[in-house]
């Protein structure tokens, strides 16, 4: 049986720091993280408490991990796990959901409690503390999520720029020449989507700016009024986000702009948004959840099967067509 020690022999580092690489509870240099995950695979080092449920056994379940404040009760959460569930039946395969526990430890618990061939887990962020354990689990894995590091993973993501960039080719198409992108602060997706907005702007010749906004009030109220005093004022916006919709909408019309009439609003999210209660649709860039978990079962039955899959998967968004967008005025 290979040792905890074995491992840290072989990758040059004390035991402790072997257990802290795989359980992402202290800081770990990129270099060390490497050594100690290649030499775990060298080695076939299993943590114990990993041994599978059925030895040398399928059970046909597989395991989709949901974020512990996940509201499962949430349209595009609801949708993506009946996607999981239908595309799984499709192959003679039952779901367990798994959504109590977070982190490393509530991974583990996944794995090791729950009877499953394979896990999906979704809401993978950037730099997620869970990624030095899921290189290491030993059973077929598919993230929903692009880490800034995808290398030995299996990858299924929204592509965020081509996200984008569409929001400005149709703004541009209708004629703007003015544009803006609303949404958070610029890490993981939401620095992806500003990449493929700005990139889109140049290609076009357009003028272009980018406002990090939170979601309270005032600073919603702020940032509309950053738009307006702008030179020149973006005619086209794009709003990352459904949270940030209504309230930007709304701003709007505090300061006697109207929608589309003289500001055209697009909405970038999981799925095609409503806007605010009482409107029409708006026009809305998405990649609907069914197709994330869809997609997921597909990469995981492939690998169960033993068939290559490509590391990171792409998914193409696409344009709803709605009422908050226009031509501008002459």
């Amino acid at each position: 049986m290979v040792r905890i020690t074995d491992v840290a022999r072989r990758a040059g580092v004390s035991p402790s720091t072997v257990s802290y690489a795989l359980s992402g509870k202290r800081p770990i240099s990129a270099a060390t993280r490497r050594r100690v995950e290649a030499a775990v695979r060298e080695l076939g080092y299993r943590p114990p408490g990993r041994a599978r449920p059925v030895a040398g056994g399928r059970t046909n379940v597989l395991a989709l991990v949901l974020p512990p404040a996940a509201d499962v009760t949430a349209p595009a959460v609801m949708e993506r796990v009946a996607s999981v569930v239908t595309a799984a039946r499709a192959h003679g395969q039952d779901v367990l959901l798994a959504t109590r526990a977070e982190g490393p430890d509530g991974l583990r618990q996944a794995a090791d409690a729950a009877l499953a061939d394979a896990l999906i887990v979704t809401d993978v962020r950037a730099h997620d503390p869970r990624l030095p354990l899921l290189r290491t689990l030993g059973r077929p894995c598919v993230l929903i999520g692009l880490p800034a590091e995808p290398d030995g993973l299996t990858c299924v993501d929204v592509d965020a720029e081509a996200a984008g960039a569409l929001c400005v080719d149709h703004l541009a198409g209708l004629g703007h020449r003015a544009v803006a992108l609303v949404g958070p602060p610029p890490r993981g997706p939401a620095r992806r989507v500003a990449r493929g907005f700005a990139g889109a702007a140049a290609r076009a010749g357009l003028a272009c700016a980018a406002h990090s906004c939170a979601t309270a009030p005032d600073a919603v109220r702020r940032t509309a009024g950053r738009l307006l005093r702008a030179r020149p004022a973006p005619t086209g916006v794009a709003v990352h986000g459904g949270p940030l919709l209504e309230p930007l909408v709304g701003a709007f019309e505090e300061f006697g702009l109207r929608v589309p009439g003289d500001v055209s609003v697009v909405a970038l999210g999981p799925d095609p948004l409503t806007g605010p209660a009482g409107r029409p649709p708006v026009t809305s860039v998405t990649v609907p959840s069914a197709a994330l978990g869809a997609r997921a079962v597909e990469l995981l039955m492939r690998r169960l099967a033993g068939e290559p899959v490509p590391g990171v998967t792409l998914l193409p968004p696409r344009l709803t067509r709605g009422a908050s967008t226009a031509p501008p005025r002459a």
